[in-house]
């Protein structure tokens, strides 16, 4: 007689590992990664190197001290450290880049349990963290191919930032879409961001629900205001945030309402910091803020168990 196995769900399995969900997303951002290199040159490959090399070890340590399994193979930590470098200016001291990856990974991933146990993004909270600490560094932007003429040391300002100063504005659509502005290493080139967007579509890493909802918000809100709408999707972090940030697994919400909600939510607080707040652009914060309020928005989505009456509630 054949024995039953009685075991725990999932019985049905998809085949999908993190390891390769995140090589997926490393391959998602290579577009982007070539794209920095050509318009920031050499020194962009030196901090997305820098970055990820100190998360890679900052997990590895961590781990050995915390007497937990390893988990550098799962290659998530490579995917923080490129997210980390992809929001960083090009001029920015790798002693400081070394510190954003320590923070990411040690304080944001590892000392909450690590992959699947952080609240908020690593990335995008190491970024906000710099930010605060070494504000004059993380706002001095190199200009788009100054390394080829010799003037990569000089800085320039941001398409939001002459925006919020109220400065003639000579970007062209065709500069904010391929990315010859200043800005972070990988939130220039719109267009490589959405070939690696489309890209995790296609392999289901990603739904397209939040980036489209993210994407639609912004777009109406900035019509509303009388703003130019495509100059608001394509310049900043918008593109890297709706594709690669507000996607994460472990800080989005899994029901499908509750997704739409968290994109809405992350659009809205995006544009009311651009319109409003000291800063010019307002992605990271409007995620990192929708990540800590990802549970309510998973208790008030949750869908109704089948077979429960009207009015039943889960407790």
């Amino acid at each position: 007689m054949e024995k039953l196995i009685v075991s725990s769900s999932p019985h049905l399995r998809s085949g999908a590992s993190t390891q390769r969900i995140m090589l997926d997303v490393i391959i998602a951002l290579c577009p982007a990664l070539i794209a920095s290199f050509v318009f920031f040159g050499p020194r962009a490959l030196i901090l997305v190197a820098v970055t990820v090399l100190s998360c890679v070890l900052s997990e590895y340590i961590s781990r050995k001290v915390m007497k937990r399994d390893n988990t550098v193979p799962d290659l998530s930590c490579i995917v923080t450290g490129l997210l980390l470098a992809f929001n960083l200016p090009v001029s920015l001291n790798p002693l400081m880049a070394v510190f954003g990856g320590v923070v990411a990974i040690v304080v944001v991933k590892q000392m909450f349990g690590g992959i699947g146990q952080n609240f908020v993004n690593p990335a995008l909270t190491a970024r906000i963290i710099l930010m605060n600490s070494f504000p004059a560094d993380m706002s001095s932007w190199t200009p788009a191919f100054g390394w080829l003429n010799g003037t990569d040391a000089t800085t320039t300002a941001t398409p939001l930032a002459v925006l919020k100063q109220g400065g003639e504005f000579n970007f062209s659509y065709m500069d904010l879409f391929l990315g010859s502005t200043g800005g972070c290493l990988g939130e220039t080139c719109a267009l490589a961001l959405i070939l690696g967007g489309v890209y995790l579509i296609v392999r289901r890493v990603i739904s397209p629900v939040i980036p489209v909802t993210y994407l639609a918000t912004v777009t109406m809100i900035s019509l509303i205001a009388g703003r130019d709408p495509l100059v608001d999707l394509l310049t900043g972090g918008l593109m890297i945030g709706a594709f690669f940030m507000a996607t994460d697994y472990t800080t989005s919400p899994i029901s499908r309402n509750g997704r739409i909600i968290y994109a809405i939510g992350c659009g809205l607080f995006t544009m009311l910091i651009r319109m409003f707040a000291s800063l010019p652009e307002g992605v990271s914060y409007s995620i990192v803020l929708m990540n800590i309020l990802v549970p309510l928005i998973e208790r008030v989505s949750l869908p109704k168990p089948f077979g429960s009456r009207k009015g039943d509630g889960v407790k």
